[in-house]
Formats: structure tokens, sequence, C-alpha cells
């Protein structure tokens, strides 16, 4: 295919569809990833989110979603007053919540119902609606919706269910948090769709895209008043990433922690920006909870933030190893020299367990 998903079907729909495009190479689509994210997909995990996409407007796109998608296109359009993916008066609340002072971490908690193994998790002990309370309360400061069905079986009604529980959650403390969608994003119908379903970030792989694409779905995204992730696995493509205009850029693929850590060493800034760095958390397969160890690596040694998915499920519906507990160990203070990184549960300030065996 040389086109875009929304090219291809012209014929029979009336909206204008986004500008063809050439698909990038086999090759560039076909990292691998031991964690459950869609960032590194393979050529298959591509051809059907194609033939998804066909099925969506060939059912009839939402007017909201074609309201979101004509103001992109607009904007895209107006030569008078081009996109500037770099522009210091873009408002980046989620990146600002997100970096935090020299030596914290913040975390991303993704919602899905399906693991990496392919197992499906609890619909009645992994609610959407209860987990985005409890990835809130218990200190993630952001919440991903993995919306591709076949890799985390959520769909967009997730994510809006999600949003809305999050909007109900204003006069509450704590408040509600940014919702991202994590889908394979191939076509800016699909920025348009993540607009309209009420997520203020999208995550783009830079692999997958490449840098013409990449630039074109951050421009869309900026468009629509949404913040941009773009997911990397090597520290070349974190640096193109950079130097296009990202300014969230996330690590993922990459099972070896020094493997990780190097890909965000030594990175060039420009000056006057701020690059919030991010490190995908893949889970062991194991039952134990090594992964708290490699949250506290990564924020000591220069990440901003992770992003966590399959360990949050490990413990089912433990009353323990809770997904809300295993948030609050990773954001503990604790650290790899004095504390273990046992996962206790306890809920407020009087809780008698808490978070991380914490000993100093």
């Amino acid at each position: 295919l040389a086109m875009s998903i929304a090219s291809c079907v012209q014929t029979v729909h009336s909206f204008a569809p986004p500008s063809a495009r050439p698909m990038p190479s086999a090759a560039a689509a076909s990292a691998t990833s031991s964690s459950t994210s869609l960032f590194a997909i393979g050529v298959l995990a591509k051809k059907a989110k194609e033939a998804t996409l066909r099925q969506y407007i060939s059912d009839g796109v939402e007017p909201a979603v074609m309201e979101k998608y004509e103001v992109m296109k607009k904007a895209l359009a107006d030569e008078s007053a081009p996109i500037d993916i770099t522009d210091s008066a873009f408002p980046t609340p989620l990146q600002d919540t997100l970096t935090r002072r020299v030596g914290t971490i913040t975390l991303i908690a993704e919602f899905k119902r399906k693991m990496a193994t392919g197992d499906m998790i609890s619909d009645r002990a992994f609610d959407p609606e209860l987990l985005s309370g409890e990835f809130r309360e218990f200190g993630a400061s952001a919440i991903a919706v993995m919306t591709d069905e076949r890799m985390g079986g959520c769909t967009q009604k997730d994510l809006k269910t999600i949003v809305e529980e999050q909007r109900r959650a204003r006069m509450e403390v704590p408040g509600p948090v940014s919702v991202i969608n994590n889908d394979l994003i191939i076509d800016t119908l699909q920025i348009a769709q993540s607009a309209a379903n009420g997520a203020e970030a999208a995550v783009f792989d830079y692999a997958l895209l490449g840098a013409d694409e990449t630039v074109q779905f951050l421009k869309a995204a900026q468009a629509l008043g949404l913040e941009s992730i773009v997911s990397v696995s090597t520290k070349e493509d974190a640096q193109a990433a950079i130097d296009l205009g990202a300014r969230m850029i996330m690590v993922t693929g990459v099972a070896d922690l020094e493997e990780r850590i190097a890909a965000i060493e030594g990175l060039t800034i420009p000056e006057g920006r701020t690059v919030t760095t991010i490190a995908n958390i893949p889970a062991h397969a194991d039952q134990g909870y090594e992964e708290i160890e490699e949250v506290w690596a990564c924020r000591d040694r220069g990440y901003n933030v992770v992003w966590v998915n399959d360990v949050l499920y490990k413990g089912g519906a433990d009353s323990i190893e809770h997904p809300g507990a295993i948030i609050k160990s990773m954001t503990s203070k604790s650290s790899l020299k004095w504390a273990s990184p046992m996962v206790k549960s306890g809920r407020g300030e009087g809780a008698k367990e808490y978070l991380g065996d914490i000993l100093m």
C-alpha cells in the first residue's frame, strides 16, 4: 500500500482523506519487543490495523471524530499560520506533570485487557472504571489505554470510560489525571479519533512512521491540542525524534536495563527546550517484582517517567499485590541500597503497611 487508510476508501466515502504517503519499509516495522506495548510492531500487526481502519471507515466515522478531523485538516493546510511543533507557547500540561526534579520519578499506568502472553485479564477484577480510580488514588500521574484490540484487548470504549471517570474526579483529591491513547497509529484519522474521545495525548512509533510521517503526526496532534509521545528503541532514533521537535520520548522494546539507560545518555537537547524521557518497563516472566528495582534504577540514572503495563496485573486481584500497591512501590522514595522491592499495600498516611519496604 502506498496510501493512507482513508485514501484507500475515498471513492466510497465523502470526507477528504489525509494526503497519500508512502508506507514504511518492512524492516522499519519489524522490530520486536518483550513488553506488550505497541510501539515496536511487526508487519502483520500493521496490516491488521489497516484492515481495522478500513472497516471503521466503512461502518461510518462518528460526527465528533469528523469534526476534529476537519479542524485538523484545516490547520495543517493553513500556510498563513504554519504549525511549529517546537513552539514553547504550546501548552504541555501532561509533560509538565510528568517532569519533576532530578531524582524523582512519575508513572504512567497502562490499562489493558490482554497480557503479552495472550492471557486475558479478568474483567470483574480489573474493570476500567474501578482501575481508573485506583491508578489515580495510588499515585499514577497519567493513565494510558492500549486501544489496539488485538494487542491489548481494549477498544475506544475503554478509553472513553476512563476519560469519563477521570472527569468525574474533578472535585476530588487527588484530582483527575491525563489519559493517553496508546493505539497503533498509522493514520491522522486516528489522531482525530483520539481527540474526539477525550484523550489528552497520543503515542507515535518513530521506527514505524519514519521522520516525515512523525513530523506530520506531531503537527496533526498539536493542531487538535494533543500532546505527543514518540516511542523509540535506540539512541539514534531518540536523537532523531528530538531533532524533529519531539517533547516526550519513550524508550520501549529494550529488555536490558543498561541498554535502556544508554538510549538516553548524552542526548543533545536544543537550548530552551525540555525533553521528557520515559522508560517502558517490560514485565518479567516470573512472579517476583524485580521491575520495581528497575524503576528505581531508571529514576536514579536520569529517566523522568516510567510506563508500566503487565506488571500491574501479575498479582491478579490479590489484596496485597494489587495494581495500586505496585504503583506506590515504584514511586516511593526508596533506594536500591536501603530498600527491597517487596510490595505491600496501604491507603493513606495512617496505613500500617505501605508500598516498598522502605528502610531509610
